[in-house]
């Protein structure tokens, strides 16, 4: 877990400032350059990948593998995605669900603070279109779309609703 301040987020900023910009890029050629600029920034990112168009990342220190597909307007926040996974339109994966203190009434609640968490998204996952995930997703689920996943998910399970829940095992 990390406590995030101003000086993290001034230390982000550039890294944010460019992903808004390389977002807008649109088709391979977009893509080609989005992967460039996150190879050489992000902790991990694999020449084999998709980032489609308007998919934005906040944070840096994110880790993308080999095979992953991420499909347009998505927002990633501090995340592990492994191998082959398939990201659908819309997912938004937060840094945790720990991102705003709030419990001061005397203080703003933008001031408080919060931690971030990496999230993890195991690998042949499907995440469905317009899931929100701040919690750890396991190998081989799939989340339905317009999931929201606020509980770690285990391995193989196949999940949906808000809070998502599992509703069958894929093994």
């Amino acid at each position: 877990m990390l406590f995030f301040s101003s000086e993290k987020l001034l230390r982000e900023s550039p890294f944010m400032s460019f992903s808004q910009l390389l977002s807008l890029l649109p088709g391979k050629l977009g893509s080609y350059l989005r992967i460039a600029f996150y190879r050489h920034t992000m902790a991990y990112c694999h020449p084999n990948v998709v980032i489609s168009f308007a998919t934005l990342f906040s944070q840096a220190d994110t880790e993308i593998h080999e095979g992953v597909y991420i499909g347009p307007q998505c927002n990633i926040g501090m995340c592990r995605i492994g191998k082959n996974a398939l990201i659908a339109s819309g997912v938004h994966i937060m840094s945790g669900k720990h991102q705003h203190d709030f419990a001061d009434l005397e203080q703003p609640i933008q001031q408080q603070g919060g931690h971030f968490e990496k999230i993890s998204i195991g690998e042949d996952c499907w995440i469905g279109n317009g899931a929100l995930i701040m919690a750890n997703v396991g190998k081989h689920c799939v989340v339905g779309a317009g999931s929201v996943v606020t509980t770690e998910v285990p391995d193989y399970a196949i999940v949906v609703g808000n809070p998502a829940k599992v509703v069958k095992m894929r093994k």
